[in-house]
């Protein structure tokens, strides 16, 4: 997996292949970028479960 990209949650850094514990990693993804943007994706996939779970109340 070392041609992946991994964004890590405690330093906030992108890591080209897995470099950290898993338990700290998100990914993996294709590009530097998508892994950079890994907790804003996640943040907005979060806020849209939350909009679809009031929608269903």
């Amino acid at each position: 997996m070392a041609d992946k990209y991994w964004f890590n949650t405690e330093t906030h850094e992108v890591e080209e292949g897995r470099q950290s514990d898993w338990t700290k990693l998100m990914g993996p993804y294709t590009t530097r970028e998508e892994a950079a943007q890994a907790l804003e994706k996640a943040r907005r996939r979060n806020q849209d479960w939350e909009a679809q779970d009031e929608a269903e109340s």
